[in-house]
């Protein structure tokens, strides 16, 4: 065996294949930048800004990252809101708190369908169209969006009619 071959094994044992975060598992195997994209709530922009604010090179590989440098990423991320301007948050003038927050992991799909069943509740026009399986940001519906039966003129059927005609003529 070569040296190169004896410095692998090491390399693996260094690198953690799941990075938690929050509650949810990251690849560890993927560079800190696109592992953090993964995450609910962060984008690639955000995990760019959360990457520069934590002083992690958004290049390495994120389970190869030490220990320190995982907790400034967390830390990061769970202070994203402190750090930036409030346009670049996902949570802006929160309804029941009025606090501007950015919300991550699995609290995305919550804090959303808590939005949704308030819109329901107090029938707001666009909780009507979440009830009733419509568009509901002002897109056409006119011809897009149908989710029941054939559009447009059912070819086989009529040959199928015209050919039960026909033998029902002779």
């Amino acid at each position: 065996m070569s040296a190169e071959d004896q410095q692998e094994p090491d390399e693996d044992e260094e690198l953690q294949y799941f990075v938690r975060i929050g509650q949810t598992d990251l690849d560890g195997t993927k560079t800190v930048e696109r592992a953090l994209s993964e995450l609910d709530g962060l984008g690639r922009r955000t995990a760019r800004i959360v990457a520069d604010n934590s002083g992690v090179d958004r290049s390495a590989t994120f389970g190869r990252l030490d220990d320190d440098e995982i907790e400034a990423v967390v830390e990061s991320v769970e202070g994203f809101a402190d750090e930036v301007p409030d346009w670049l948050t996902n949570r802006r003038n929160d309804f029941y708190t009025g606090e501007t927050e950015h919300i991550t992991g699995n609290d995305v799909e919550l804090t959303r369908n808590q939005d949704v069943n308030r819109m329901r509740m107090i029938r707001s026009y666009k909780g009507v169209r979440h009830e009733r399986g419509q568009k509901v940001r002002g897109q056409r519906t006119k011809s897009t969006g149908r989710t029941e039966g054939t559009i447009g003129v059912n070819v086989e059927e009529l040959r199928e009619e015209a050919e039960e005609e026909a033998e029902g003529g002779e």
